[in-house]
């Protein structure tokens, strides 16, 4: 039997691993679609989403929950036809994925915790190196806005 408090991590460690499900199966779309050094750094990325992905199993299991099986496709928000549109995707998903441990950044579970921190600097991590140009703001942050330009006078 799961307690109150297992069973809401358990909720959070299951919403984290849809998202990887889907973050594994977009990555590998992804990484059929590129070449070069792009091809490779989709394939980093869907490795390190397919370990995270094995790790929130194990951790499910522990807890006395059941993970939740993967869809058989996902709906991706456009398709990526040219390497631009394949960075932006990735960039994309990694959002999607910060915003999934942000909510498991509230477990009761401080080990949980400090996984999910680290899963969102991973997350954050590779969307910057996706975009270095246009770093994102932390969810729940506001944008940063464009500073003023200083004015100079005599």
């Amino acid at each position: 039997m799961v307690s109150d408090t297992s069973a809401d991590d358990v909720g959070k460690l299951s919403k984290a691993l849809a998202a990887e499900h889907a973050a594994v199966y977009a990555y590998g779309l992804l990484g059929a679609r590129t070449s070069g050094s792009l091809r490779d750094r989709m394939t980093l990325a869907f490795e390190a989403h397919r370990a995270r992905r094995d790790q929130l199993r194990t951790y499910l299991r522990a807890r006395g929950g059941r993970p939740v099986e993967p869809d058989a496709s996902y709906a991706l928000p456009f398709f990526p036809g040219d390497a631009t549109l394949a960075v932006r995707l990735a960039v994309h998903l990694e959002s999607g994925i910060t915003a999934a441990y942000l909510e498991l950044a509230a477990a009761r579970d401080t080990s949980l915790r400090r996984y999910a921190a680290l899963a969102m600097q991973d997350a954050v991590s590779r969307s910057y190196g996706f975009r270095p140009d246009q770093p994102a703001a932390f969810p729940g942050m506001p944008v940063a806005a464009t500073p003023a330009p200083s004015v100079v006078k005599d």
